[in-house]
């Protein structure tokens, strides 16, 4: 069993179309594609023991993209176990609301779950708790579970250091008042306050770029870590009747202390960026300085930390814009970048950092790394998202390397399925909606053109996408909207390919420059729970939905 170990300092063909006949592709019904028999997902080949063929493509990207960033950004860790108990295996997969079927949803596992799971990790710390999230800072029975398992740590004699670090939108979360969240906490915590060291932080890396913190984490010790894509806010996730469906992981073991070194990553800019009229504001009790390697000094570092369990992980995250230029250790140079025409809307844009910008890259390893493992499907693929396409204007319409790669897997053949958030949920910028996009036609438009540029012939690109492709908007139950008529919004940020490996984080498809971290994650036993809790009950509602879908001979694009 191996660990990669990190360095001193902070420890990362043209495909054959499918031959139907050229007058399929200009049917507008495709009536030919109804009546011919669904092609079946041809199952992986079988792996050697031990082999993991999935991230290491993604780790050989990541080595040649930003070999410097390996162990403050980017690790790769053996040893770890998805955190569940032996009775439940699958809890690991931590699932908001979890109510599948029920539009009413009148009960919600999932949410109980994720609670429960926060409070237990949090009340076994014996050193460090350290938080980040997209401001606003928690609330609600979020924030209940954090106080309660503050007190239970400092009931067993323990005296926590604490760290919670916001993301903030310039204007939007201009309430997001570090001083506001730790008197709030420290109120809930009582006599136990006393016991607890708090600092608390929300931070801008860049107002022009559009650039905040928005990773989602709670390590424990450096043992444990709680990511995903899920805010801990009661109006969204909580105190509704239209509940955000969103998805994080729980995992034990040498990755977690992968996640502390990303957020001292983090904190180390925020120490240095604070002030009445800077970047980053700060808040602590007991005059408390801001503390940049809070992970490093108290908590074992990735190669030190005890092994837990078997499963190899590639922990992975990016710093937006903002906290570094590029990394100077590398020395990739990007091939000729595809220049779609629409990849720009309107006449005012900003500087395209997801399509044009090798330095960017460097310091935002996320990005290649969830190319490679779309890359590296061989069979099917499952992504599960808010969106594919952006805000544009301002940002880019959308990641033209991604769909070039989803345009060659269809044309090889490979099963692709897309479920993102139900366009009725779209709000203006800044609004708060869960949908950018205003039909799922603006991802097979792109996707048809990207098949059709390396097909060179617009009837076999749209025999291809039709016989291959699942496109729809989501939906957790058989109505068409939850019980109080609002539409299904979806925040997952989720990507599985050939049953056997996949990535949980909060990193999205779409083009957003923002600091993130998510997990990529080699396991077949996994995969297959996270089929049967999350992929599969999300396609049995969703495919009411989709305008595209291979197995029923759909074909609306």
């Amino acid at each position: 069993m191996h660990r990669h170990r990190p360095t001193p300092s902070l420890r990362r063909t043209a495909a054959s179309a499918l031959a139907l006949t050229a007058a399929l592709g200009v049917l507008t019904a495709t009536p030919a594609v109804a009546e011919s028999a669904p092609v079946p997902v041809p199952a992986p080949a079988p792996a050697q023991p031990g082999a993991t063929p999935y991230l290491d493509a993604v780790e050989a990207t990541l080595r040649q993209v930003s070999p410097g960033l390996d162990g403050s950004v980017w690790q790769r860790t053996a040893g770890n176990r998805l955190d569940a108990p032996a009775d439940d295996p699958g809890a690991w997969l931590l699932q908001t609301p979890g109510c599948w079927g029920d539009p009413s949803c009148t009960d919600r596992p999932g949410t109980r779950r994720l609670l429960d799971k926060m409070r237990e990790n949090i009340s076994r710390a014996t050193r460090t708790v350290d938080i980040s999230t997209l401001a606003p800072f928690p609330d609600g029975a979020f924030q209940d579970a954090i106080a309660a398992g503050l007190k239970a740590s400092v009931a067993a004699g323990n005296r926590p250091h604490v760290r919670v670090l916001a993301g903030a939108a310039p204007l939007l979360n201009i309430g997001a008042l570090p001083s506001k969240y730790r008197d709030d906490l420290v109120a809930r915590l009582g006599d136990a306050a006393s016991a607890v060291t708090l600092e608390v932080a929300s931070m801008t890396t860049s107002k022009t770029a559009f650039s905040w913190n928005h990773s989602k984490l709670l390590v424990v010790d450096g043992r444990t870590v709680i990511t995903g894509g899920i805010n801990n806010w009661k109006k969204d996730y909580l105190d509704t009747g239209h509940p955000v469906s969103d998805v994080d992981l729980a995992l034990n073991g040498p990755a977690a202390a992968s996640a502390g070194a990303y957020l001292d990553t983090l904190w180390d800019w925020t120490c240095r960026n604070t002030g009445t009229f800077s970047a980053a504001w700060f808040a602590s009790t007991g005059g408390t300085p801001c503390t940049p390697d809070l992970e490093q000094r108290l908590n074992p570092a990735a190669e030190d930390a005890p092994a837990t369990g078997g499963v190899p992980v590639i922990a992975v995250g990016g710093l937006g814009v903002g906290i570094r230029a590029s990394d100077p250790a590398s020395a990739y140079r990007p091939e000729d970048l595809p220049n779609p025409a629409d990849v720009k809307c309107g006449p005012v844009g900003l500087h395209d950092n997801t399509n044009g910008d090798r330095d960017y890259e460097t310091v935002n390893p996320e990005e290649n790394a969830l190319r490679a493992l779309v890359g590296a499907a061989g069979s099917h693929i499952e992504i599960s998202q808010q969106d594919l396409n952006g805000t544009c204007p301002p940002m880019p319409h959308y990641d033209a390397r991604l769909y070039d790669l989803l345009a060659a897997k269809l044309a090889d053949g490979v099963k692709v399925r897309i479920v993102v958030s139900d366009p009725a949920n779209r709000g203006a910028v800044g609004s708060g909606g869960y949908s950018q996009i205003k039909s799922l036609s603006e991802i097979s438009d792109v996707l048809k053109a990207r098949l059709a540029a390396r097909l060179g012939d617009q009837g076999q690109a749209r025999t291809a996408m039709c016989r291959n492709l699942q496109l729809a908007s989501f939906r957790a139950a058989p109505a068409a909207t939850w019980a109080d008529g609002h539409p299904y919004a979806l925040h997952h940020k989720l990507v599985s390919v050939d049953g056997s490996a996949f990535y949980i984080g909060s990193k999205n498809l779409y083009p957003a420059w923002l600091q993130d971290f998510g997990y990529v994650v080699e396991d077949r036993a996994a995969a297959g729970q996270l089929d049967a809790q999350l992929l599969s009950p999300q396609w049995q509602y969703s495919q009411a939905a989709a305008t595209v879908d291979y197995a029923r001979g759909i074909c609306n694009a």
